[in-house]
């Protein structure tokens, strides 16, 4: 950043005699490089840079139109610092370049209006940026980091060998260890975990089908883990013991080939998949995908042996774990399926089931502005932080150009660097920011007492100061970095004109009067950030997830089986995506002490795990036989339950009074009456689990060492109370 800038600015100044050439070329590898946090290598940030540079044009011949008037000015801001805020939802790398663009706007919507100099103005940016990119891909470039697909192949591979492992039985150690290691590679793909460059975050079909497979592979490979620390043949043994029933135990052991069976078609599945991703080419694919049929086909069997003569029957703890291979398969052929559309794009036919994969057939248009639209709400942390942030520098220009306060666009830098997403976050970093302008503005100002108005004094410190600003800002923190900043304008402004001591004097005045406004439009506008939102957008996923499993159950139970329409899993998915920016913009924020914790991700995830169930369960668990009254009794009264905890949980992330707890009532199907039907025993390993679940969720609502039942009493008198301070 200091050679680019200095290779653009010396030559300006002191070859051609081009001020305002010179200073757009020194501010725009400052906008691009120390202002904005573009994340990547060497090369992925140029690429991102280039990009920039047209939508940088662009905004500084509109800002040079606009500066006519104090309130186009001020408009102007309002628009550009909405849009390109409104860009992080783009992903990781629009967002890292908004803060250096919306300096381009800022730079030139201030005072003098001079439609002349527009031609300066862009060629000394384009300069500036044009050096900054041969910077960064020449100049001890930034390494490459390890892509996603390249760490999605990994784990997809892992996934395969323990698939084939499964296929045999391993001794209890083994199996253990093995389960950690997998899960190990199921935390390796977490976003928290990649670098921001590589997080498949972007609106387009790419973005959207890789993370689609990373989730997917996520749950292979924590069903493999508990899929191991289930023996293949224990369960039969056991039972054929204590029944004597040999007939089941032949018959359990012809089911468990067709599990080895599948398994191994899981295993061969991931091999290739793997190579798909590190290759960049899917294999083609005749015909309907195998797997699926293979799926069909071991449904078929398991339906087949369940409904002949009872001595045939499997055991049900063999049923149990057919269960756990089916959802297993049904998580490798999503992955296979998503894995597909990332890298060959538009799928046809349309990919079953057709809610999670409706943007493979989605023309691109279409998906951006769904992926906008999506967050246009007063739900969406995205939003809420662009009008945070248009507002305040709306605020900080109407306020520079009414002060008429020189050098105003300072005002608006400190908005725009010193503003957190919460009031306690912005008030935490404009006190050293505060310190470090103060210390910063004394050095500056003794130093233009000492050299005065002779402007080419100032050239052998500017270099020097630059690369000060931009090592050690970083490194020491904010105080030191508008410390040093404050030299470096102070020495690139008193070369361009001369200046006295009151440049430095204006530059306290102006950084004070944007902390000021920023620290305002931080308690005004959604001051406590991610913290409450996190809990309204879960709770609204929870309370929207719950429909999903009584529609589950009733088209399962429906006659005839199916007939009954399934909710919509659509506006599910909707605000699961604004619950997920939530959590992430939550785990950014500091924490607050006075909260009651909350295992945030476990929710999400207990929330994916029914919208899986609801979709895979009726398209390959309808049964083909007329399900006993006991049993569909056993099924509606569990679903309903199940809908009451989910529910419950919901309010308790709210902070709302929670209903009662209602005594558990989880039968198992084989005690019903009639044949334990496979439909019987998945949804009873669906529903179950999702007890389990919601039981951690509700017992971690709590300072460590309280009890579950300490913890819902605290969580009531809270709600008791009527205003908790993170509960309200």
């Amino acid at each position: 950043m200091t050679t680019a800038a200095s290779a653009g600015f010396y030559p300006f100044v002191y070859g051609v005699d081009r001020p305002a050439t010179a200073l757009y070329a020194l501010f725009g590898p400052v906008a691009l490089g120390i202002l904005s946090p573009i994340p990547g290598s060497g090369r992925q940030r140029a690429a991102v840079m280039l990009r920039a540079l047209p939508v940088g044009l662009v905004l500084v011949a509109l800002g040079t139109v606009l500066a006519v008037s104090t309130w186009a000015a001020v408009f102007g801001m309002l628009v550009v610092g909405f849009v390109l805020s409104f860009a992080a939802v783009a992903g990781p790398r629009p967002a890292g370049a908004a803060p250096g663009l919306q300096l381009f706007y800022i730079l030139a919507c201030f005072p003098p209006y001079d439609p002349d100099a527009l031609g300066s103005r862009l060629a000394g940016l384009t300069l500036g940026v044009l050096l900054l990119v041969a910077c960064e891909r020449f100049l001890l470039p930034e390494p490459p980091t390890v892509s996603y697909r390249e760490s999605l192949a990994d784990a997809v591979a892992i996934a395969g060998r323990a698939a084939a492992a499964a296929v045999t039985a391993q001794p209890p150690e083994a199996g253990a260890v093995a389960a950690d290691r997998l899960r190990a590679a199921g935390r390796q793909l977490r976003l928290s975990q990649l670098p921001p460059a590589e997080r498949p975050a972007g609106a387009g079909r790419v973005d959207r089908a890789l993370a689609q497979a990373g989730a997917a592979a996520r749950r292979l490979l924590d069903q493999l883990a508990h899929l191991g620390d289930t023996p293949a043949t224990g369960g039969t043994a056991n039972t054929t013991a204590t029944t004597g029933r040999g007939a089941g135990a032949e018959s359990g052991a012809d089911a468990d080939a067709a599990s080895a069976d599948l398994l191994g078609r899981i295993a061969a599945l991931c091999a290739a998949t793997a190579t798909a991703l590190r290759t960049g080419r899917s294999p083609p694919q005749p015909g309907p995908p195998a797997l699926e049929s293979a799926i069909r086909d071991f449904q078929a069997l398991r339906v087949t042996q369940a409904t002949g003569p009872p001595e045939a029957v499997p055991p049900v703890p063999l049923l149990r774990r057919q269960a756990s291979v089916l959802a297993t398969a049904e998580s490798a052929r999503v992955l296979e399926a998503a894995v597909r559309v990332g890298l060959d794009g538009r799928r046809t036919p349309p990919i079953q089931p057709r809610e999670f994969f409706w943007y493979a057939d989605a023309r691109t248009p279409l998906l951006w502005w769904r992926r906008l639209a999506g967050n246009m709400t007063l739900r969406s942390v995205q939003f809420q932080n662009a009008a945070r942030t248009a507002i305040g520098l709306g605020a900080a220009r109407l306020v520079a150009g009414s002060l008429d306060l020189s050098h105003g666009f300072w005002v608006l830098l400190a908005v725009l660097t010193l503003s957190r997403t919460t009031a306690a976050g912005t008030w935490k970093a404009v006190r050293p920011a505060l310190i470090g302008t103060l210390v910063g503005a004394v050095a500056a100002g003794t130093l233009l007492l000492v050299v005065g108005r002779h402007t080419d004094a100032y050239a052998p410190v500017l270099a020097p100061a630059m690369l000060a600003a931009f090592a050690l800002g970083p490194l020491l923190g904010i105080a030191w970095a508008q410390g040093l900043f404050t030299l470096v304008v102070a020495a690139a402004f008193a070369q361009i004109a001369p200046a006295s001591w009151q440049l430095a004097e204006n530059r306290i005045v102006d950084v004070v009067t944007g902390s000021a406004i920023g620290l305002l439009c931080g308690l005004l506008a959604w001051p406590a950030g991610a913290r409450r939102e996190v809990r309204k957008t879960m709770a609204a996923l929870l309370h929207s997830s719950g429909p999903l499993i009584t529609g589950t159950v009733g088209a399962l139970l429906s006659t005839p089986p199916g007939a009954a329409p399934l909710p919509p899993t659509l506006p599910v998915l909707h605000r699961m995506r604004l619950a997920e920016s939530a959590y992430l913009q939550y785990r950014s924020e500091p924490s607050d002490p006075s909260a009651v914790p909350m295992d945030w991700q476990a929710v999400l995830i207990t929330a994916n795990h029914i919208l899986l169930g609801a979709q895979w369960m009726p398209r390959f668990d309808l049964p083909a036989v007329t399900v006993t009254p006991e049993a569909a009794a056993w099924a509606r009264t569990a679903a309903d339950r199940l809908v009451l905890a989910v529910d419950r949980v919901a309010a308790l992330s709210a902070g709302e009074r929670p209903a009662p707890v209602l005594p558990a009532y989880r039968p198992p199907p084989e005690v019903t009456g009639g044949p334990p039907l496979p439909m019987l025993i998945d949804l009873e390993r669906w529903l179950s689990s999702l007890t389990a679940q919601l039981d951690r969720i509700e017992s971690s609502m709590g300072a460590p060492g309280e009890s579950g039942g300490q913890t819902k009493l605290a969580l009531a008198r809270r709600s008791n109370g009527g205003r908790g301070r993170d509960g309200r």
